[in-house]
C-alpha cells in the first residue's frame, strides 16, 4: 500500500467523523433524551454518533468508486 492511498485513507476517516459529529450534534437539541450521549458512557447517543460517521464513511468511500 503506498504513502498515497494510506494518507488519503486516513482523510476519508477523519472526513467522515468531522461530518458525523457536526451531523450527530446538529440533530442534537432534537432528539430524545434517551438518544443523546453522556460522557463517559456507551450509550444509544454514542451508537447514533458511530453510525452516522459510518454512514458518511461508506457514501464517501461510494463516491470515490463511482468517479
Amino acid at each position: 500500500m503506498s504513502k498515497l492511498s494510506v494518507r488519503l485513507n486516513f482523510l476519508q476517516a477523519l472526513l467522515a467523523i468531522i461530518l458525523g459529529n457536526v451531523v450527530y450534534f446538529a440533530l442534537l437539541p432534537t432528539l430524545p433524551l434517551a438518544a443523546r450521549h453522556r460522557p463517559f458512557r456507551v450509550d444509544l447517543g454514542m451508537v447514533l454518533d458511530f453510525s452516522m460517521c459510518l454512514l458518511i464513511y461508506g457514501v464517501i468511500r461510494s463516491v470515490r468508486k463511482w468517479r
